[in-house]
């Protein structure tokens, strides 16, 4: 089996979800580092749950390590994301 590799490029726009399937928006750039990807900007879209974690916010920054897969959509940890887990705390009380 080859690996498949993509040019950065390719994955802009690319939808990411968390790995319990909500959509959290839309890749909008990588974030270099000593030539290693240290992180992706993802934007919120109006769909997207990353909306109602962040209010106002126009976007966060998900560092690499948080990816777990990248293929025709990108799927991050939800449970690594500390914002997201709570204002989820929140909104239950």
């Amino acid at each position: 089996m080859a690996l498949k590799l993509k040019n950065l490029t390719d994955i802009y726009d690319m939808r990411v979800y968390t790995d319990q399937g909500d959509y959290f928006g839309d890749i909008e750039e990588s974030i270099l580092a000593s030539n290693k990807i240290f992180g992706w900007r993802i934007k919120a879209t109006k769909s997207s749950f990353l909306t109602k974690v962040l209010g106002g916010a126009k976007g966060v920054i998900v560092p690499h390590q948080l990816v777990k897969a990248v293929g025709d959509i990108v799927i991050i940890s939800k449970a690594a994301i500390p914002s997201y887990e709570d204002k989820e705390e929140e909104e239950s009380e």
